[in-house]
């Protein structure tokens, strides 16, 4: 690295290279040629990571985290504190979208095959990102106070007591008592500000894993060379600063203009312990685990389920056979692969419905097709399915598209 001629830099950088780093691991850090924007949702979950952070911290200042004023503390960030219902907006719609970014950012590397080896850490440590994140946004769905906010606590914090011989030690270690009450929303609250600042740590780990071996690429073939990758400053920068701007714009019209549309009016209402609500539905980001959980009568049966859901999650790397990473040359899969994302959409539509009728049957047939692509399909196909003949290096197939167009282009000019 030419370092600038800034003297205070190199001294810094002399006893702590940390410009050195810089710009080895985010300048010169070597990146597959041929990345598309499926690549950028990573960064984009980095950065709403953040914001939701410093969001919070702000609203944290605000909030009182007590059964008797939480409600009304929420209501005066919106009111009272200049621009409190502006970091109030951002927070709660970045929630959700940090949950959209992470699931494609997680669908398109179990289409592109990049849990495979060695990249089996990379893929377990964002495992554990998503379940951190889970963790995190639903006991800060609980701070407001509203009525599906202590109803949510109450029927969830109660599926521990599934479980023989510790469940209701359990139930009560997280109420802090034999009821949803202060106690619990404090643990909540202490918990929701902390684990904020866990999932950075793991993301740094996650960022250590994936620059040890390098970034997968669409046609999931490691680098044959110097000739298969790029700096990724500044050619993927410009590309996420791209998708950022794009994001950024869908992101402040839901802010401005539908900031409720993804939240529940009823959470608008105090907490009474008294009123049960006619329907307690978690956020959207829940609803295809929910449908798990209530297709299945048992409920000891049914809690195990929806855990087993994002444990299975952690042995991908080792349930599927094949040894080409990703689904473009792999023609089973790629259709297996679509129908496990339309059944991951059906979950979360019947997660939304009561459960009777015919959504308790097509939840039962959805939760039965979600463990059968994980445990059955995913080793069957490996070891019957052809997949097509892999190009020999990343640049083979753009310099041959690149070949065609100028050949092309060289006909178009030899025509009268």
């Amino acid at each position: 690295m030419a370092l600038p001629e800034n003297k205070i830099v190199r001294w810094i950088d002399h006893r702590l290279p940390v410009f050195t780093f810089l710009d080895h691991e985010l300048t010169q850090y070597p990146t597959p040629k041929n990345l598309n924007y499926w690549w950028n949702f990573g960064s984009l979950a980095g950065i709403v990571l953040t914001i939701m952070i410093v969001t919070g911290i702000f609203l944290a200042m605000q909030y009182t985290p007590h059964v008797d004023f939480a409600f009304d503390s929420v209501e005066r960030i919106m009111r009272d504190v200049n621009y409190g219902w502006l970091m109030r907006y951002v927070h709660m719609n970045g929630a959700s979208f940090f949950f959209v970014l992470v699931y494609i950012h997680l669908f398109r590397g179990l289409y592109y095959g990049s849990y495979k080896a060695p990249r089996e850490l990379l893929w377990i440590l964002g495992v554990v990102i998503l379940a951190l994140m889970m963790a995190t946004a639903f006991m800060g769905y609980v701070l407001p106070w509203g009525q599906m906010s202590f109803w949510g606590a109450t029927v969830i914090t109660n599926l521990f007591s599934a479980f023989p011989g510790v469940g209701n030690d359990i139930v009560t270690w997280l109420w802090g008592g034999f009821a949803v009450s202060n106690p619990t929303l404090n643990r909540f609250y202490a918990l929701h500000y902390l684990l904020p600042f866990v999932i950075v740590a793991v993301v740094g780990l996650h960022l250590v894993a994936l620059h040890q071996h390098g970034s997968n690429n669409p046609l999931g073939i490691d680098h044959k060379g110097p000739q298969d990758s790029i700096p990724f400053h500044p050619y993927y920068t410009i590309k996420d600063m791209f998708g950022l701007g794009v994001f950024l714009i869908v992101f402040a019209l839901f802010v401005f203009y539908w900031p409720n549309l993804l939240a529940d009016p009823a959470n608008y209402i105090p907490a009474n312990p008294l009123q049960t609500p006619p329907e307690i539905v978690p956020e959207w980001y829940f609803l295809p685990f929910y449908a798990i959980l209530r297709s299945i009568p048992s409920k000891l049966l049914g809690v195990c389920a929806t855990f087993g859901s994002i444990l299975v999650l952690f042995i991908v790397p080792w349930l599927d056979t094949s040894k080409v990473r990703s689904a473009y040359f792999r023609p089973v899969f790629k259709w297996v692969f679509w129908l496990l994302v339309f059944d991951c959409i059906v979950l979360g539509w019947v997660g939304a419905h009561r459960p009777e009728g015919w959504f308790v049957i097509i939840g039962r047939i959805a939760t039965f097709y979600y463990f059968l692509h994980f445990l059955i399909l995913l080793p069957v196909i490996g070891w019957f399915e052809q997949p097509l003949p892999l190009p020999p290096s990343i640049s083979s197939p753009v310099l041959k598209k690149g070949g065609r167009r100028l050949a092309g282009a060289a006909a178009s000019r030899r025509k009268p």
